[in-house]
């Protein structure tokens, strides 16, 4: 399971940072999965190798633009290229209501089905060949929601000397059964996958919150959770300046949440775009990392645009390049507190 961040920014872009998209890539090798589409996420794909032929499904948190704006563009793009497979867009009803408007107004139209499914729907609940979604209500300005993905079919070794004890020599049912399928032998006798083979390890498990002033909300979703990736927009400090209008979460309160709720890896993101990576710059986006060091024990990480994670099957959590906060050559000093950007944040 892996993660690539196509933005990392909250409310508006910067030079380093565009505004928020996940890629989660699960199942089939080339197969992957959208969360929120920024403006700018079709140009933030060019720079890696996930195309928008393979893209199974789009959850969208909620409406706001920063998570929404780059849909329209995305969409036509994949018809433009010859899609024809059907693609799920999940996601609030006001995001179908966007992406119809835009595309009727725009003259465009696409080569193949887009299935809308409502994620604020009281029964909602996804699944395709590699994954489980659910989803968690949070607390946030508009409706928004977190979404848990958990993997399926998960594999299994076959119990042999069980097989053999039972007189089901080695051969084709072996292979049916390995897959957790069951089998009617010759003699008409069914044969089932569970009995003959065993799963050694638990799901994996990933949730993805979406904007939200209240981590507590997640503490039954993040339940045998491995990785909960949440936004941190402020650190404490700034947060207590601005306010609570624009409801969203310190480092340090998600880090409180994340170390009481037992999680084994935070991954942190949706950063203010005052936050600079220049340590010479105020205010600086280590500060961030820092206080949620201070509160939280397991693995921590920042996200960065471009940042991939693997999540092995053991529950274990490794980073690729790029990590760290270097400067950022000619990078400017920015106020430390901007009206204007905190109505965006």
């Amino acid at each position: 399971m892996e993660f690539t961040f196509l933005g990392t920014s909250g409310g508006m872009p910067t030079k380093a940072r565009n505004v928020t998209a996940l890629a989660l890539q699960h199942g089939a090798p080339r197969h992957w999965y959208l969360i929120d589409c920024g403006e700018g996420t079709q140009h933030q794909l060019l720079r890696t190798r996930l195309s928008v032929m393979q893209l199974q499904a789009i959850f969208i948190t909620h409406a706001h633009g920063d998570h929404t704006f780059g849909l329209p563009g995305l969409l036509c793009s994949a018809s433009m290229n010859g899609r024809t497979e059907p693609l799920f867009l999940i996601a609030p009803r006001p995001v179908w209501n966007f992406v119809e408007s835009a595309l009727g107004n725009t003259d465009s139209s696409l080569s193949y089905e887009l299935k809308f499914l409502d994620s604020e729907a009281e029964d909602f609940y996804w699944e395709d060949h590699a994954l489980q979604v659910t989803t968690t209500e949070l607390s946030h300005r508009v409706s928004c929601r977190a979404f848990s993905f958990t993997e399926k079919n998960l594999e299994r070794q076959l119990l042999k000397e069980k097989l053999v004890a039972d007189g089901i020599g080695a051969g084709p049912a072996w292979g049916a059964l390995q897959k957790g399928e069951d089998v009617i032998l010759d003699n008409g006798t069914l044969i089932r996958s569970g009995d003959y083979t065993t799963v050694n390890r638990a799901p994996r498990k990933v949730v993805i919150g979406g904007d939200n002033d209240n981590p507590d909300l997640l503490a039954a979703a993040c339940n045998k959770a491995q990785v909960l990736i949440h936004e941190a927009t402020y650190t404490q400090e700034v947060a207590d300046r601005v306010g609570s209008w624009p409801q969203h979460s310190s480092a340090a309160q998600v880090a409180r949440f994340a170390q009481s709720a037992g999680l084994p890896n935070l991954i942190l993101t949706h950063f203010s775009s005052r936050y600079q990576y220049n340590p010479n710059t105020k205010p600086y986006i280590g500060e961030v990392e820092a206080e949620a060091a201070g509160l939280y024990r397991g693995n921590l990480f920042m996200a960065r645009d471009f940042a991939r994670y693997q999540l092995s099957r053991n529950g274990i959590l490794e980073a690729t390049e790029p990590q760290g906060f270097p400067a950022q050559p000619g990078s400017g000093q920015r106020p430390s507190h901007d009206k204007a950007r905190d109505q965006h944040d």
